[in-house]
């Protein structure tokens, strides 16, 4: 994989190249780029797929020991990469952590369309009981460390208080290695996730939902229809406050949108940026 070099630290990121329209996929807490493995594949023909590593426990390099790694530093990091990479009318495509919103009315300016998947919004925050055990574990000298043990084991991490609840289809135990083998052997990494987790403030979506209606520009919102820990009705709101946008629900799918359903996502993805072309496109 390229690397590239950010303020924060180096982060490794997938490219696939081209000369289509710029899709940036944006993974949640605890994955990697491998969450996205699917839809990029698809969405290769006809356009150029870009997945960045952001620092959210999957990474595999650690951060700077003074990095602001809180949702709002993750944010400028994603906006940094577009930057670095000087992306121009990106598609950008969020799933999980709410990061996309907080760039909304701030730094958005290399976004020409937005998607926004089953993730963080408004006042579900942190979401759901996995969101809760999390915060709750953060405030708790090793109670991280101690949470994180279950992923060793593949049946405790499919529980749905754990990561079984954010996908209906049955997690594969080397998706869930992959995705915690960094937080369970790089304490440098649990530190970055922790310095994540401890930024958290409950009204941190609430805040940045006062500038998605000033977002006129194409959204979609894409929202597992089975949706325990992102409920849709939270994904119904968020669309009512984007003034250019679309609300459709993914058969088949929890948060994990992407694994549940990509061909489905992948669909609503394609007919978006098509529906909504920029000068110079279609």
């Amino acid at each position: 994989m390229p690397e590239i070099e950010l303020s924060a630290g180096t982060i490794d990121y997938q490219d696939t190249g081209g000369d289509g329209p710029a899709v940036v996929l944006v993974h949640g807490l605890g994955f990697d780029e491998s969450v996205w493995t699917d839809v990029l594949t698809a969405l290769r023909p006809g356009f150029r797929v870009l997945v960045p590593v952001l620092p959210l426990g999957s990474h595999r390099r650690p951060m700077r020991p003074d990095a602001d790694l809180s949702p709002h530093g993750v944010a400028r990091l994603l906006a940094e990469f577009m930057e670095r990479l000087d992306l121009r009318d990106v598609t950008l495509v969020q799933n999980d952590t709410g990061t996309a919103q907080l760039l909304v009315g701030v730094r958005d300016e290399r976004i020409a369309r937005l998607v926004l998947t089953s993730c963080e919004a408004l006042d579900n925050y942190p979401p759901g009981i996995q969101g809760r055990i999390l915060y709750a574990a953060c405030k708790v000298p090793g109670g991280i460390f101690l949470l994180l043990q279950s992923f060793r084991f593949p049946f405790l991490a499919r529980m749905r208080t754990s990561l079984g609840g954010m996908a209906k289809k049955r997690l594969p135990k080397d998706l869930i290695a992959r995705w915690y083998d960094p937080l369970l052997t790089d304490r440098l990494v649990r530190r970055d996730f922790v310095k994540f987790l401890r930024a958290t403030r409950k009204d941190c979506y609430l805040e940045a939902a006062r500038k998605l209606p000033g977002f006129t520009r194409p959204a979609l919102v894409a929202w597992g229809a089975e949706d325990r820990m992102m409920p849709p009705e939270t994904g119904r709101r968020l669309a009512g406050l984007l003034p250019n946008a679309r609300y459709v629900e993914i058969p088949g799918a929890r948060t994990l949108v992407q694994l549940d359903n990509p061909a489905a996502l992948t669909e609503e993805i394609r007919r978006f940026v098509k529906d909504n072309p920029l000068p110079g496109e279609g």
